[in-house]
């Protein structure tokens, strides 16, 4: 299953919801109206709990007649069961399905908790617009996310949304993260913020304390008011700075080189399948700079937020990914997110000196 959404065969339906907008496949409840947290939630089939449970040796004897059997075919009651010390495993409570193995220490947040936290910003869920919400594999992983009340405006009609995004397991790996993400209306892309993770990410393990430290929701807010401001004056400085398209191609080229040695070939002139294959990437990503028609606006063309936009608009509108998973990973913590910050790096570097780092310098 190439999505990785969770499908719920009791219900027969996939664990995501989306407004208005399909995704992942067609995939899932397509709703026309914002819900409530409690709607999102039974929208996105997350109306789940998760519970640790103690795990068990198995004796290694073979069934003797008349012992009972599990949905499993696993023998129930012997006597040399074996309990596990120090290890739990997180089950699903609505179907009996187990999601992982975890430690004495780990805690459940559960999916309640999370929305919760959006709840919690803008005092019960008012401004608060859930956008999508889902499930992937079995349940162990969830996502969230909503759209804040107010917009960035770069110049007089480029808006850009801003969008808190959760994600969560309940396998034991990974902590909860919340992150603040503005996306632009115009050409739909997702422009990460890109700043350092620690000033645009929450990250909270699931130890003891976890639920109440999440529901501290006016930290993260705090944060987003800072952050939204900060981009919106960002943004609209680098619409009035000019960069020529000679300059945006070398900025392009340093920000998605995958490593320093790619682009000291391309610079020595050495064309070897490795820089062939950059190059190509490269050229498509200027040609999305020069032509697409969200590029054309007075506060993309020419100026050093176009450049920034066309890497970031590769990746949302261009690149060709395995699946909508692996764009949404990459997108979201992978190798779209890691370009977008060397761009929004060297954006600002440029904005400053009005020139770029190239290696040869």
């Amino acid at each position: 299953m190439a999505h990785n959404l969770n499908y719920n065969s009791e219900t027969g339906k996939h664990s995501f919801f989306s407004v208005r907008e399909k995704a992942w496949h067609g995939l899932g409840t397509i709703v026309q109206d914002y819900p409530t947290s409690a709607e999102a939630m039974k929208f996105a089939g997350l109306d789940y709990t998760v519970e640790k449970r103690p795990l068990f040796t198995l004796d290694g004897q073979q069934m003797k007649l008349g012992q009972e059997l599990d949905s499993q075919g696993i023998t129930i009651g012997s006597e040399k069961d074996i309990i596990v010390p120090n290890y739990s495993a997180t089950v699903r409570t609505d179907n009996d399905v187990v999601l992982g193995v975890v430690g004495k220490d780990y805690h459940v947040v559960q999916n309640i908790d999370a929305f919760s936290f959006f709840d919690g910003i803008v005092g019960g869920g008012e401004g608060i617009m859930y956008e999508t919400a889902g499930a992937l594999g079995k349940g162990e992983r969830i996502f969230i996310t909503a759209k804040l009340p107010s917009y960035i405006r770069v110049g007089k009609d480029d808006l850009i949304e801003q969008y808190l995004f959760l994600t969560t397991s309940h396998d034991g790996f990974g902590s909860i993260t919340a992150a603040f993400t503005p996306v632009r209306i115009v050409c739909n892309n997702t422009l990460n913020a890109a700043m350092k993770t620690a000033r645009n990410a929450i990250r909270i393990r699931h130890s003891s304390g976890a639920s109440d430290r999440l529901s501290q929701a006016h930290t993260l807010m705090g944060i987003s008011n800072k952050l939204g401001i900060e981009m919106e004056e960002i943004f609209n400085h680098w619409a009035k700075v000019r960069i020529t398209d000679t300059e945006t191609k070398k900025l392009i080229q340093l920000a998605m080189a995958p490593n320093r040695e790619v682009l000291s070939k391309l610079e020595k002139g050495i064309d070897d399948e490795a820089s062939a294959c950059y190059r190509n990437i490269v050229e498509e990503v200027f040609s999305y700079a020069m032509g697409n028609p969200s590029q054309s606006l007075e506060t993309t063309k020419g100026t050093v937020f176009g450049a920034y936009n066309a890497v970031t608009g590769y990746f949302q509108n261009v690149r060709k990914f395995k699946d909508s998973d692996a764009k949404f990973r990459s997108i979201t913590e992978g190798t779209a997110k890691l370009r977008a910050q060397t761009a929004f790096d060297l954006c600002t570097s440029f904005s400053k000196n009005n020139q770029l780092a190239l290696l040869s310098n």
